[in-house]
């Protein structure tokens, strides 16, 4: 067996993923999965392409490097291990700011390394924002809180888990979808992050579920929006409380009742 052979092996393990389920994932047949498993055949360049990216590994060490020797956690911040990342310029080399909308956010999380569907974005470009990568994600409802629906939120493209920062506002590219939080602090496996909204508890997000990480650097607001006032927070989750105890009131009383 390759180096690449024993490597899609453990990965697979990893996601606990059996060689039919990762086949169908992958958009082959099991027979040609398992072939590659088994060291009796090579990928074509765009089977290893599309393996990179479902596992967020890059093709060198996919082909290099044998993981197993490295902790999964870790293994984006290896040297040489980066997803590419397209970069859209004018005809005088000047970075466009890509503007991805919400509705196109499914297709984000499978074409975000893909220079064609990049290309296909709106642009625009913010003069004072020229140091950097940055992208712009146009919230949509309530998807991005607490911007208000049609904000542009730009974010400058964040390489290694080392440059977060704790307390400060970053957008994250998952699995699940793209999120606007703030990110608190990492442990071996995950990041924890919250909501602007204290009624929200923290939670974590796994390190092999993030595609990608912009740190919050601008946010644009639509034309006619106009501010509204929050309840304050204190009195807010007083009312939550007292709400609480209502309905555990009127279910003692109910139980009462019944007896």
């Amino acid at each position: 067996m390759s180096i690449f052979s024993d490597n899609i092996v453990f990965l697979r393990g990893q996601k606990n993923l059996s060689q039919h389920k990762l086949a169908e994932e992958l958009i082959l047949t099991r027979s040609r999965y398992v072939s590659y498993e088994y060291g009796a055949a090579e990928p074509p360049i765009e089977v290893l392409i599309r393996i990179s990216k479902y596992f967020n590994i890059s093709i060198d060490l996919l082909v290099t490097v044998d993981i197993r020797k490295f902790p999964l956690e870790e293994m984006v911040n290896l040297p040489g291990n980066k997803i590419l990342l397209p970069v859209v310029v004018d005809l005088e080399g000047n970075n466009y700011i890509e503007i991805v909308p919400q509705k196109a956010s499914m297709g984000y999380l499978k074409g975000y390394s893909d220079p064609d569907f990049i290309e296909s974005l709106q642009k625009m470009q913010l003069p004072f924002l020229k140091n950097g990568k940055y992208r712009a994600f146009l919230a949509d409802g309530d998807s991005m809180p607490p911007f208000a629906d049609q904000s542009i939120i730009i974010g400058e493209y964040v390489e290694t888990l080392e440059d977060l920062k704790s307390n400060k506002e970053y957008i994250f590219v998952t699995k699940e979808g793209i999120t606007y939080k703030t990110f608190l602090k990492r442990t071996k496996k995950s990041i924890m992050v919250s909501a602007d909204n204290s009624l929200y508890e923290p939670y974590n997000i796994a390190l092999e579920d993030i595609a990608e990480i912009w740190r919050y650097v601008r946010g644009i607001l639509p034309q006619d929006y106009k501010p509204y006032t929050l309840p304050d927070e204190t009195n807010l989750k007083h009312l939550v409380e007292e709400a609480k105890r209502s309905i555990s009131n009127l279910e003692s009383s109910i139980l009462k009742l019944n007896h």
